[in-house]
């Protein structure tokens, strides 16, 4: 089951708290299920945000998010820096999503009864739940920002999200997908140039230059 997070995200949560928050990784490392449960608790809106927007499930959102902390736990010991622990649990997050689709075109291939519904992660971006997450709920910002989601690239449409949507910066989203941060500002900048080509949308995400 998810559990119950505070509406302020995450993100928001530990801005200016770096130290702090390495501080309890290190506990974390050291196998003090505590300090991981905080760490939990400051993450799990974010992550659960994250994978939620991907995969349009909220059922499958709230598994998933509670396996990617299972891996974090089993694999927080491994992490050589505790500055780095954010990137480390998105990019655990985006390979977890990978394996999500992974699994759904192998079942549908192999010819797997009710799994053709959830097959394309391109038609489900412009779909929503019956109980709809919070401010990203209403059907026109999702059939919007789908659509213009799919004239980009992969790459440039993962940076995109990463940057605006799921709010990281630059260096997180480099760690996350493992690219220079040159790449990343690359196909930042080629995304931004598709944006501004459409106004529609625009007001839907603020703060976009």
């Amino acid at each position: 089951m998810r559990e119950k997070t505070e509406k302020t995200s995450g993100a928001a949560k530990t801005a200016g708290t770096g130290s702090q928050i390495g501080d309890v990784v290190k506990r974390a490392k050291e196998g003090d299920r505590a300090a991981f449960g905080h760490l939990v608790s400051l993450f799990h809106e974010d992550i659960f945000r994250m994978v939620y927007f991907r995969i349009r499930s909220e059922i499958d959102a709230e598994d998933l998010t509670q396996d990617i902390f299972i891996q974090a736990f089993k694999g927080v010991k491994r992490l050589k820096e505790v500055d780095r622990f954010r990137p480390w649990l998105f990019s655990i997050a985006i390979n977890r999503v990978r394996d999500f689709y992974r699994k759904k075109r192998l079942l549908f291939f192999m010819g797997a009864p009710g799994e053709a519904g959830a097959l394309k992660m391109e038609q489900q971006e412009g779909e929503t739940d019956a109980e709809p997450l919070r401010n990203v709920e209403k059907k026109d910002f999702w059939n919007q920002i789908g659509g213009f989601l799919k004239k980009l690239s992969r790459l440039e449409k993962e940076v995109f999200v990463l940057r605006f949507l799921d709010q990281l910066t630059l260096r997180e989203i480099a760690e996350t997908l493992g690219k220079g941060e040159s790449t990343v500002k690359t196909h930042l900048y080629r995304a931004l140039k598709k944006f501004k080509k459409e106004p529609g949308i625009q007001a839907l995400i603020g703060g976009i230059q």
